[in-house]
């Protein structure tokens, strides 16, 4: 048995509990994992909502929260490849496994090992920012020199676009509250503070002619604000609100299998994506490190340290 920290029903935060459950059983194209570190990520509290389907394999509840971790492979189920027992790896539990756990199952195609160098608290990072990120900026293939305004810079997907963007030679301006300055200009953004500005009005004096691109990451009436900025709407890409096709732009293409996660474990590892993880939970403080996410009050990335 181990613990683990999940719902047991739809809702706000009232349903999340601490639990015991056995160790999983890999099934088909999944490995089990001892958990060393998860990550946090606004999309464990929107699946706990019932806001997003199709993502919890059909599990009964309790269901564990998370989506994202690091560990070491303790049982292959049928059909894995690639990834043997003992090996340190990282990915996506897209079968319903959660991560919020000692032990967990990741699915095999979603998972890479983890290259030497590499620590584990940066590799359980990856997996949902590290993606995004260059998954936006391939997508919209910008040239160096080129403007983009990345709105909502300052979760941990914000700065890993900002990061990759700067190294691409792109000039980012990045939108954000007060307490996300700091680690956006420190990587060289220029910064707007949407609590202290018109985010409009600051925008077009940064970039009189308009954007090359926009990443929004922010969704809703924001969305809607910063759209218009654009000299081409299909170079805006929302990470989070499908409702950017109906302002003529267009939603993120995701890519998550192993061949992305070990593109952006080899970006980490030459410096280029450096994610600012600002707080190290141990699994029995789980209830804040979400609350802190879910409350939008963080910077950068949270992360859980189960081992």
């Amino acid at each position: 048995m181990g613990q683990a920290w999940g719902f047991g029903r739809y809702g706000g935060p009232e349903v999340q509990e601490f639990f015991d459950r056995p160790d999983p059983v890999p099934g088909r194209g999944e490995v089990l994992i001892r958990v060393d570190v998860a990550g946090v990520n606004p999309l464990d509290h929107m699946l706990r909502s019932g806001l997003v389907d199709g993502l919890d394999g059909g599990r009964p509840f309790p269901r564990v929260l998370g989506m994202e971790a690091a560990g070491t492979v303790l049982a292959r189920g049928e059909d894995v490849s690639g990834l043997e027992v003992g090996d340190a790896v990282f990915g996506f539990a897209l079968t319903g496994g959660g991560t919020y756990a000692e032990t967990t199952v990741l699915s095999a195609p979603n998972t890479a090992r983890i290259p030497a160098g590499l620590p584990a608290t940066v590799a359980a990072t990856l997996p949902v920012a590290g993606t995004t990120a260059v998954d936006v900026l391939d997508q919209l293939s910008l040239p160096a020199g080129a403007t983009v305004l990345v709105n909502g810079v300052g979760g941990g997907v914000g700065l890993a676009v900002a990061q990759l963007a700067i190294g691409r030679e792109l000039r980012v301006i990045g939108t954000g509250s007060t307490a996300k300055r700091e680690h956006a200009e420190a990587l060289g953004v220029q910064f707007i503070d949407y609590t202290a500005q018109d985010v409009a009005a600051a925008a077009r004096e940064l970039a009189a002619d308009g954007f090359d691109a926009i990443v929004d990451l922010a969704g809703g009436t924001s969305l809607r604000t910063v759209a218009p900025l654009a000299r081409d709407p299909r170079n805006v890409i929302a990470v989070g609100d499908m409702s950017v096709s109906e302002l003529g732009g267009r939603f993120i293409e995701r890519r998550v299998e192993r061949e992305n996660l070990q593109r952006s474990a080899r970006l980490a590892l030459d410096g280029l994506l450096a994610p600012v993880i600002t707080a190290v939970h141990p699994l029995c403080d789980a209830p804040a490190a979400l609350a802190t996410v879910e409350n939008g009050h963080t910077s950068g990335k949270v992360v859980i340290k189960v081992a």
